[in-house]
């Protein structure tokens, strides 16, 4: 392997910082292929739950969100506004943003001294993952931290490599402005501290840099952690509703997800990325990594944290995996076999993640509905909106003059937001999360169409409430049967009514009932 990137200076333990050559052309033609699949599909099916909820909050901007920091909902509205209020518009920033993972995942490989091929091979198993195209299809917090994850991992692993302790301004320029996306981020500079006090090398700590660092991150910070504060710290309640809603399930399916993260296929590449991190001598400064990864799923099973917060991680020991196959692939078989796994996880994760089989194909049996249970949470807001058109033009026009929309969960919210000017639908209102400081109803409301709640526990905050049919569609959606009621006349003041609407959490998928912090059961357990 040809290297024309070389360093001068020594580490501590005599290894040159050297890298191959970068493979330029090839990088940025399977990053651009990646970027056009996704935009070719981006108008398919339909918005996703959570994508409904940041077209709102990108209507609202903040310094932060109950469930979320501000940087998603930034490039929503910048997308809105420069390519208009459409689905692809909405989708162009995830599209290049997952083009970045699969470039910077090629540079890790080259410098773990992966050569042209390697490059390549991680790059392209990297947009034949499950994380990638999950992160890239769809507006989320995933695009954005996914490439967080890459980024800092990868100027860790060149401050490894070369000991250039300047890399801890960058790094820390890098995890300041991360927090704006998610402050997931916090997981993997812990683990991947750890993972160097335990195994080294540990003379990149013993720096200034690290402290000038460090500093520039807590500046960088400031905005957001000043929000979280001043708001009561709700990142700390929505992590411990997620924790109530996976309840012991996450400890369960930690194995399963580890092994889909990346794909079927291909897991048996990252895994043998993690081994050869440990085994091979020349990556010895590297080790922290491989012990990075296995001190967060061991810190994840302890809390019953989210199973999928390991992507990231798993892109590197991924592009790791890359050299090691790619060295191993030298006869034709061996290369037929690589070549082989890395089409067919491409052509499973896309039958996960993206909307290449018709929608009607994926409720077509119960293992298809499991299978595409990603494609039809993107399903049926419209015919969902029209079905509460109908009850809205159903009521007496003095009701209709005074009447506004409850939705219990901000993708129910989202939905009727966007599609219900089209049917003339009143201002649409939620208590969920951030959706429930967008505004409440005027004092003068006395009507209210109510989506998907909990009748128990809604009616009585009214003199009467009568059912108004729930939402059917041939689709399994998880809002199907949601429920309508017409409320009317609040008992209290809708300032004293909207306090008992508020509430921080997750709806539990396939039921009417919210999961939070204060929630006893998980979603499994219902």
């Amino acid at each position: 392997m040809a290297t024309t990137t070389r360093n001068s200076s020594v580490s501590s333990q005599g290894r040159l910082a050297a890298v191959p050559e970068l493979n330029r052309r090839p990088l940025l033609a399977v990053s651009a292929v990646v970027g056009v699949v996704l935009l070719a599909l981006s108008g398919r099916n339909g918005y996703h739950v959570d994508e409904l909820y940041n077209r709102m909050t990108g209507k609202h901007l903040a310094l932060g969100y109950v469930d979320q920091p501000p940087l998603v909902s930034l490039i929503a509205r910048a997308e809105t506004t420069v390519f208009g209020d459409t689905l692809t518009g909405l989708r162009v920033v995830p599209a290049l943003l997952a083009c970045v993972v699969v470039w910077v995942t090629g540079l890790i490989a080259r410098e773990l001294g992966g050569g042209r091929s390697a490059q390549v091979f991680a790059a392209a198993a990297t947009g034949a993952s499950v994380v990638t195209l999950n992160a890239g299809h769809v507006l989320t917090t995933n695009g954005p931290d996914l490439v967080d994850w890459v980024v800092l991992s990868w100027l860790v692993i060149r401050l490894l490599r070369t000991s250039d302790t300047r890399l801890w301004l960058t790094i820390g320029a890098v995890f300041g402005v991360s927090l704006y996306a998610k402050n997931l981020i916090v997981l993997l500079l812990l683990s991947l501290l750890v993972g160097v006090l335990a195994v080294g090398p540990r003379g990149v700590l013993r720096s200034r840099h690290l402290w000038a660092g460090a500093g520039l991150a807590t500046v960088l910070a400031v905005p957001t952690v000043l929000w979280q504060i001043t708001h009561g710290w709700p990142a700390m309640e929505m992590s411990a509703a997620l924790v109530t809603a996976l309840a012991a399930d996450a400890r369960v399916a930690f194995i399963p997800f580890q092994v889909l993260m990346i794909g079927l296929l291909l897991a048996p590449l990252w895994i043998a990325g993690l081994v050869a991190l440990f085994r091979r001598p020349a990556w010895r400064a590297y080790r922290s990594v491989g012990l990075a990864y296995l001190f967060m799923s061991v810190l994840l099973i302890a809390i019953e944290g989210n199973p999928e917060y390991t992507g990231g991680l798993q892109l590197v020991l991924l592009a790791a995996g890359s050299v090691v196959v790619v060295e191993w692939a030298k006869t034709t078989v061996r290369r037929s076999l690589a070549g082989t796994a890395l089409v067919g996880n491409a052509v499973m994760s896309a039958v996960l993640m993206l909307p290449v089989l018709p929608i009607a194909w994926y409720a077509s049996s119960p293992v298809m509905q499991q299978v595409g249970v990603f494609q039809l949470d993107q399903a049926g807001w419209p015919q969902l909106t029209e079905q509460v058109a109908a009850v809205y033009r159903a009521l007496p026009s003095q009701d209709r003059a005074h009447a506004v929309i409850y939705a219990n969960h901000y993708g129910l919210g989202g939905a009727l937001d966007r599609y219900g000017p089209k049917y003339g639908l009143p201002h649409v209102y939620s208590g969920q999360n951030s959706y429930a400081d967008f505004g409440r109803p005027a004092d003068d409301t006395n009507v209210v169409i109510a989506v998907g709640v909990n009748r128990d526990t809604f009616a009585p905050l009214f003199a009467n409430c009568e059912s108004s049919g729930k939402f059917e569609t041939s689709l399994p959606v998880a809002d199907q049967g949601t429920g309508f009621l017409v409320c009317r006349n609040p008992r209290e003041s809708w300032a004293q009514t909207w306090t008992e609407l508020r509430w921080i959490g997750f709806q539990c998928p396939y039921t009417a009932e919210a999961i939070t912090a204060k929630s006893k059961k998980g979603c499994s357990s219902m």
